[in-house]
């Protein structure tokens, strides 16, 4: 009797995209050793998460600042190995230890700038790409971030309730062991390095989800095809309300199209419904855009 075939099996990945894995997160530690060597710690900045912590107790102890990232970051991926997955594990093994042995080997190199503001600006730009590259391809620098999922369903706060509060503590604690100016600085460094993390994960160019009602759906449909040089999907609706049929046109646009389709919409209908949202990734299906006219 022929065995059942399993739904679920899990499929290996090429050895292409292991290989783009490894080069994406090895650039994303280096990044971010630089950051801190180059730019942050030379200026007595810190950052948030464990890198904070590891950034405060380097300059108490005087040992290299690669020991403590590598040795606080550890047991946090041991323990959150079942939960967040093999792969993801790895990528974060890899993360962490090529970034603790780079800011071994720049310790001693001379800082890229002495000036307060060009640290936070530019150290934290160089911050937020490295850790944006290493989350984009699979893997974590810190793990602040897996002790908050750990501890998810125990504690009454969200998973990024839980990082701001222990990043604020560490930006508290950094202002009695460097000052307060400088943990002002750092608290600058981190929020451009947060966006920074978005921009690199979500791209320049995200792409935006369209829904559209109108009793001119075809026309507008027609128009949007036609003319903006996208595909749509009409689906079925109902009005809550007034439980009349209706057709909903769902599309996906570029952030620069949006304009366009906005003046579309009020040409064929004034009156029509538009919710546009903001998504990080498309693939699959039709989403090549046609020539425009």
């Amino acid at each position: 009797m022929p065995k059942p075939k399993r739904m679920h099996q899990h499929t290996k990945t090429s050895i292409g995209k292991i290989m783009q894995r490894v080069f994406f997160v090895t650039l994303g530690a280096i990044l971010m050793a630089v950051s801190l060597e180059l730019f942050l710690v030379p200026n007595q900045m810190t950052d948030g998460g464990i890198a904070g912590i590891s950034i405060i107790l380097s300059y108490l102890t005087g040992i290299p600042l690669g020991v403590y990232l590598f040795l606080l970051n550890l047991p946090f991926l041991i323990i959150g190995y079942k939960q967040i997955g093999k792969t993801f594990a790895l990528s974060t093994l890899l993360g962490i230890s090529v970034m603790s042995v780079s800011t071994v080997l720049l310790h001693n190199v001379e800082p890229f700038v002495t000036n307060s503001f060009l640290a936070v600006v530019y150290g934290g730009m160089i911050l937020g790409i490295g850790v944006g590259l290493v989350i984009r391809f699979g893997g974590s620098l810190d793990g602040t971030e897996i002790v908050a999922i750990l501890f998810d369903k125990r504690s009454p706060f969200s998973v990024g309730e839980t990082v701001m509060i222990f990043n604020l503590f560490i930006m508290v604690l950094a202002g009695f062991v460097f000052g307060w100016q400088e943990a002002m600085y750092s608290l600058l460094a981190y929020y451009i390095a947060f966006k920074m993390i978005d921009i690199t994960i979500e791209g320049l160019n995200d792409s935006k989800s369209v829904w559209i009602i109108s009793d001119n759906y075809k026309e507008i449909g027609d128009a949007l095809q036609y003319r903006l040089g996208r595909g749509v999907t009409y689906l079925n609706g109902e009005g809550g309300f007034s439980g009349d049929d209706k057709k909903v046109i769902f599309t996906v646009i570029t952030r620069l199209e949006e304009s366009k389709l906005k003046t579309i919409v009020e040409e064929l209908d004034e009156q029509a419904f538009l919710a546009i949202g903001n998504i990080h990734d498309v693939k699959g299906g039709r989403f090549k855009k046609k020539d425009i006219h």
